[in-house]
Parts: C-alpha cells; structure tokens; sequence
C-alpha cells in the first residue's frame, strides 16, 4: 500500500533544497506552498516572473496536485493561461509519480519562451516604424505617383474650388454694386452737397491768404501798347477797329 504522506514530506523536503530562495510553506495540513519562477534576463535585462501555488491532495502524487498562478509580473493575460494550460498537461503526462520539479520546468522554460517572444516582438514593432518613416520619407520626396484615377478626381475638386470661389466674388461685387450711389442718390440723401461749395466759401471769408510774392515783379513786365507798334494797322484784318 503506497505511504502517500511519507512521498509528499519526501518531495517537499527536496524541493527546499532545490529552490532555497524561491520555496515557501503556506500550510502542513493540507501541505501547500508557493515556488517563485523567473525567467532568464531578456536583450535589455526585462524578465517574467510568476509565483506558483501546489496543493497536495490526500491520494498525491497519483492524483494531481491543486494548482494556481499566485502572482505574476509582467505576464499578458494569454501567457497566463498558456501557463495553467501547460500545468494541466504536465500533471496528467506524470501521475503516479512526484511532479512538482517536472511542472515547475516546464514553467521555466515556458517563462523563457515568452521573454524570447518578447524580444520577437519589440525588432517586428521596430522594423514596423522603420518601415513607416522610409514610406512617409519617400511621399515627402517623391509625392503620389499620379494616375488617372487620382488626377481626375483632383480635377473635380480644384473645379469646384475654383467655382465656389468665382461664385463668392460675383455676389461680393454684386453687393457692393447695391451699395455704391449715384451722384443723384448722393444729392437726395444729403441735401448740403448743393451748397457745399458757397459755404465753404462763406466760412473762409476775409481769412484767404494770397501769396503776394507771385505779383512782386509784375511792374517789371514791358507790356507795349497795340498803337505804339510801329507795324500796327487799324485796318488789317482782324483788327478792332471798325469803318
């Protein structure tokens, strides 16, 4: 008859010493711990972690133990469930022998995995944005290479921007035709324009200066007198005097 207890204080024994650092009791009845499992450092030092809890049933280890993610770091929600997923799968593969070194392995090594999925990922994003920046590079150089179909559809939205535009200019000229008067218009609305020009004159009164300078050598100027010309002929033609 298998002693169930005695292989469990066995293994539990074993696995303190395995993992001296890591292993931590919770309970003795019934036997629970936790075993920390961390990944080998990534490209730039990142790790994955999980904390996993076993329970030992009473018929262990020919029936599987009770087990659970206790805590993770860095863990997207599908590594966790390829986690327990990989639990299941080990635990029924090793029943009838002690398998907590076995599941926690294969943990290890799944933990490595995703810290190498990650670095995957991170050069894909990277060759993503290089890619993106080489294409936006090329359309700031070299633009959209034209073709019918883009042309034309340019087209009809240059036209009806033009449009809109002769449009917006026809109406505004149209407005301001409505609102410029006439010289008769501006008589009727503003009856002072008619005697504009008298009061103006009226309110400069005796205050019109004259520049005299411009008649100072008036005097000096020899005007002859028609008779004194000694060609003068009252008779020519075009003459003022008269039969």
């Amino acid at each position: 008859m298998t002693d169930y207890g005695e292989e469990q204080r066995n293994e539990l024994e074993a696995l303190e010493s395995i993992y001296p650092d890591s292993f931590t009791v919770l309970s003795e009845s019934p036997p629970s711990f936790t075993i920390t499992v961390t990944s080998e450092a990534g490209e730039n030092d990142e790790t994955v972690q999980t904390t996993l809890k076993f329970t030992y049933s009473e018929k262990y280890p020919d029936e599987a133990p009770l087990y659970e993610i206790f805590s993770q770091e860095n863990l997207e929600d599908n590594d966790v469930s390829d986690i327990l997923k990989l639990l299941a799968l080990q635990a029924e593969e090793n029943l009838g022998m002690v398998m907590i070194f076995t599941l926690v392995t294969a943990v290890q090594e799944k933990l490595n995995e995703i810290v190498d999925q990650i670095k995957t990922r991170r050069e894909e994003e990277k060759k993503q944005k290089e890619k993106e920046a080489e294409e936006a590079e090329k359309k700031l150089f070299h633009g959209t290479p034209v073709t019918i179909e883009n042309f034309l559809s340019w087209k009809a939205k240059f036209d009806a921007e033009l449009l809109e535009i002769k449009k917006k200019r026809m109406k505004e000229e149209e407005q301001a035709g409505k609102n410029k008067l006439s010289g008769k218009q501006l008589f009727e609305t503003d009856h002072n324009l008619d005697t504009s020009d008298i009061q103006f004159l009226e309110d400069a009164g005796n205050n019109v200066e004259v520049d005299e300078s411009l008649f100072q050598e008036m005097d000096d100027l020899e005007l002859e007198d028609a008779e004194d010309d000694p060609d003068y002929n009252p008779v020519a033609p075009g003459s003022d005097s008269s039969d």
